[in-house]
């Protein structure tokens, strides 16, 4: 395939690192038009250890292997994880047209690998460039290798093979900031609690609670998570409806004073989050609740339980906190609240 074929090609990805079958991703797109859009999934969140690297670390990195001349042909643009389908591919076609030219011939290169792969299909007025898989790289095992590493000559000799040269360089120094031992903590408790509880299902419950344009957060105590933000919430219990298990996590994480016949007249909605993707912890399906209180004095809420502190948060001031949020908790919030633009 020659690069005038297209005058775009665009490749898709959250490169939780960047892999030697990633790389050849990227050679097969360069190939196939002159210019070249990465969109890299899963910005603006919170780092986990699915998620370690912000998404102008991972350009970085991507930038990184690649010479001069063809780095001037790729433009890297985040792309927000929004657990919808609709708003996703939404998002992905308006990033793409921002930097196209009316009528321009647009490829989209990858390959269909499982179920996690649909997303390639959801763009019908783009050329999709189908391609083989490379090799036998799953970034959730670089990621484990990464994680659980006690000897980093070890390591970097078993991702020598598995990594460009730059990838691995860029790895062994990361090793030296702030994140990576929170990270590695979180990402031995995680595979500890599977191994105990298993990948679910499981059922959950979350509390919205607004009051005089304000929302209850609590700060998570414990992995994972700990000291992102979130909103009240926890595992219904076996003999509970979820209206009730939300009303329970909700008093016992915030110690928020109010009669049940209170919080059930403020009910305004319930939404259920079933995103296979949503918690690390494994299949995790919630039912939020939406309280309501209106104009009203706050009322005084302690964290407790699973939650180091409660507070009331401004509304305008929840976009700006993005990424400091836990999990989908985000997109749960803006559902009701509508916070995206």
């Amino acid at each position: 395939m020659t690069p005038d074929r297209f005058d775009i090609a665009v490749l898709i990805g959250r490169f939780q690192p960047f892999h030697n079958a990633h790389a050849a991703l990227l050679a097969r797109t360069l190939q196939s038009a002159g210019q070249v859009i990465v969109l890299l999934g899963s910005a603006h969140a919170a780092r986990n250890v699915k998620n370690p690297f912000t998404w102008e670390e991972r350009a970085a990195m991507i930038g990184s292997t690649l010479d001069d001349a063809t780095r001037e042909r790729v433009r890297f643009l985040p792309i927000r994880d929004y657990y919808d389908d609709r708003r996703w591919g939404e998002a992905v076609v308006a990033a793409v047209q921002e930097y196209s030219a009316p009528g321009a011939r647009i490829a989209l290169v990858g390959y269909l690998k499982d179920a996690s792969s649909k997303y390639l299909q959801r763009f019908p007025r783009w050329q999709f460039v189908a391609v083989p898989k490379f090799d036998e790289i799953d970034a959730t095992s670089i990621r484990q290798i990464y994680f659980e590493s006690e000897d980093w000559p070890a390591t970097q000799a078993l991702l020598g093979g598995l990594l460009p040269t730059p990838i691995v360089h860029y790895l062994k120094g990361w090793t030296r900031l702030p994140h990576y031992h929170p990270l590695r903590g979180e990402h031995l408790a995680l595979e500890e609690n599977r191994r105990v509880w298993g990948s679910g299902p499981f059922v959950t419950v979350d509390a919205v609670v607004t009051a005089s344009a304000h929302v209850l957060l609590v700060e998570r105590g414990r992995l994972p998570g700990k000291g992102l933000w979130a909103v009240p919430g926890g595992f219904l219990e076996p003999r509970e409806r979820v209206l009730q298990g939300a009303i329970r996590e909700l008093r016992e994480e915030t110690g928020l004073g109010l009669l049940d016949s209170t919080l059930e007249v403020a009910l305004q909605g319930v939404a259920v989050f079933d995103h296979p993707d949503r918690s690390l912890r494994g299949r995790t399906i919630t039912h939020a609740h939406w309280f309501d209180l209106g104009d009203c004095r706050l009322p005084e809420v302690s964290g407790a339980d699973d939650a180091a502190r409660a507070r009331w948060t401004p509304i305008a001031e929840l976009r700006a906190m993005e990424s400091r949020f836990f999990e989908d908790h985000f997109n749960l919030l803006d559902h009701f609240l509508s916070l995206h633009p």
